[in-house]
This record gives structure tokens, C-alpha cells and sequence, in this order.
């Protein structure tokens, strides 16, 4: 399993990769408790990868009840250096019609229960890791590449809000995003940015409009039933997209800085890490214990 480096997290609509070819699930036990799903491990492209369903099969899960950190350690438990994370989301400005593809560059965090899921660190070991960039432009730069060989309408950049959820924004929180200059919103990626940023993965964002959220006057407000009309529209599209970008990826050098994040992140001395928390991230910090540095 070690020879996956490539992970791809399918958000609401996007549960499977049919592509992938010599099929595997690994269930997968992590420090963090399980994730929300098993891995479904293949080929795409020549490349063996990585995908999971965020919500689990079926979409069992909430996106506050999302176990952010085992679903990104069990990546790193497999060996995977770049996620591609796809997700549904609703637009706050004129510019991203349903069905377009927004790449992010930046996140803005209005989430208000997750903080326990926002890190792996704490219980001994204090680590501060450079976010003020949270998206690998090299994985972006592939997802870029790939959109434009579908047809579907790509924007590259743009601010990505995070929401608790699950209830839809109302229309004075919804104007309030557009004044301050939010982009799109969405309910699970932000989380995700920063714990593969910890685990030193690259990161990126294939975020598919399903909506206007509910201040656009011209449109109704956002609806079950339309999202999931958009979703069904954007799927195939989004699969394809992905195989484009891992077929990208595969032989591409990783020459961004995520994979040394921790490099100069880790606050506490090695030698005051507690014993139980420095084998709960062993598959994270294993290059900076001791005996590696040493």
C-alpha cells in the first residue's frame, strides 16, 4: 500500500472513481478512530490512488460529524503526498454559475464546532504550521489543466468560506459573505486544507457550483432538489477531471514546500514530547523524532 501517492476525497454526489481498475477496500484504524468509509484502492491512469468517499456510501455522515483527522491519516498511513479533494459548493458572486468549477487559492473558516478536528497536535507536542498560502498550486495547477479539457467552464482562484452546516446559509449571512469578498461556500474543505498541510500532503480543491446560495433575487433559494440536479450534471465531469489530473500528477516532481511543512513548525523540544502522543502521530512526525534526527 505504500506505493500510493495520490488520494482523491469524493464529496456529496461523487462516491466512486469507475475508471479505477484492480479494485481494493482497505479499512483502516487510525489513532484519530476510523474514517468515514473504507479506501477504495485502484488503478486510474497507470498510477495507484487512493479514494474516499467524504460523507461515507450512501452520505451517512453530517459535515460536522466528519472524522477529519483519521480520514487524513489514513492517507498518510498510506503513503499518499497529494489529495485532490472534490466538493460541492454554492456561489457568492455573479461570476460562478451552477455547473462551473471553481479551484480555490484561499479558505476563510466559519465553522464553530470543529476545532478538536482542525489539528493533530496538542497532548505534548505543539506544532504552527504556514498556511497563509493552504492550497498546493502544483495539484491546482493539474486540476486547472484537466478542466480545460472537458467541457466545463473553470475559474481559478478565489476564496473558499467554510460553514458548520448542514443547514444552509440564510439570505443576511449570504450578503454578508459577498460584502466581505467570499467567493464560494461550502461545508468540509477548510479542515481538510489544514490537516494535509500538518501531515506535510500537498492540497487542492476542485469545488463544483450546485447553486447561488439564496442571495441571488433571480434564482430561488438553494434547494435539495437543485443541488442535487447539479450535482448528478457535474459528476461524470468531475470523475474525469480527476483521472486528467492524477494522469498529470503521476510523473510530476513535487517541488512545492508542503511535503517540509513541519519543517520549522514544531514548537516542542523532542525531548518533552510525551511518549503516548509521539506514537499517536508517528506516521506525521517520523522523520523529526529523535532517533531520525539523530
Amino acid at each position: 500500500m505504500t506505493n500510493i501517492r495520490i488520494g482523491i476525497i469524493g464529496g456529496s454526489g461523487l462516491y466512486q472513481m469507475p475508471e479505477l481498475e484492480n479494485v481494493e477496500e482497505v479499512r483502516l484504524d487510525t489513532p484519530f478512530g476510523s474514517p468515514s468509509d473504507a479506501f477504495i484502492t485502484g488503478t486510474l491512469e497507470g498510477e495507484r490512488v487512493a479514494f474516499l468517499p467524504r460523507h461515507g456510501r450512501g452520505h451517512r455522515l453530517t459535515p460536522s460529524e466528519l472524522p477529519f483527522r483519521a480520514n487524513i491519516y489514513g492517507f498518510k498511513m498510506l503513503g499518499v503526498e497529494r489529495i485532490l479533494s472534490a466538493s460541492a459548493v454554492g456561489s457568492l458572486q455573479e461570476q460562478y454559475a451552477p455547473l462551473d468549477m471553481v479551484i480555490p487559492d484561499q479558505f476563510f473558516d466559519r465553522t464553530r464546532a470543529r476545532s478538536q478536528e482542525s489539528t493533530f497536535f496538542g497532548d505534548g507536542i505543539v506544532a504552527h504550521v504556514t498556511f497563509a498560502h493552504p492550497v498546493c498550486a502544483e495539484v491546482g495547477d493539474a486540476l486547472e489543466a484537466a478542466c480545460k479539457t472537458t467541457d466545463v467552464n473553470v475559474h481559478r482562484g478565489g476564496t473558499y468560506l467554510c460553514m458548520e452546516g448542514p443547514a444552509f446559509s440564510t439570505k443576511a449571512e449570504s450578503n454578508v459573505y459577498r460584502s466581505w469578498g467570499m467567493d464560494i461556500i461550502g461545508m468540509t474543505n477548510l479542515q481538510e486544507a489544514k490537516l494535509a498541510r500538518e501531515a506535510e500532503m500537498c492540497y487542492a480543491t476542485l469545488a463544483l457550483v450546485t447553486d447561488y446560495d439564496c442571495w441571488h433575487e433571480g434564482h430561488d433559494a438553494v434547494s435539495v432538489e437543485a443541488v442535487v440536479e447539479y450535482l448528478n450534471k457535474n459528476v461524470r465531469n468531475a470523475q474525469l477531471i480527476m483521472r486528467d489530473a492524477v494522469r498529470r500528477l503521476k510523473t510530476a516532481e513535487r517541488e512545492c514546500k508542503c511535503g517540509s511543512a513541519l519543517k520549522n513548525a514544531l514548537f516542542t523540544a523532542p525531548d518533552l514530547w510525551t511518549p503516548a502522543t509521539t506514537k499517536r502521530l508517528e506516521a506525521i512526525i517520523k522523520r523529526y523524532m529523535p532517533d531520525a534526527i539523530g
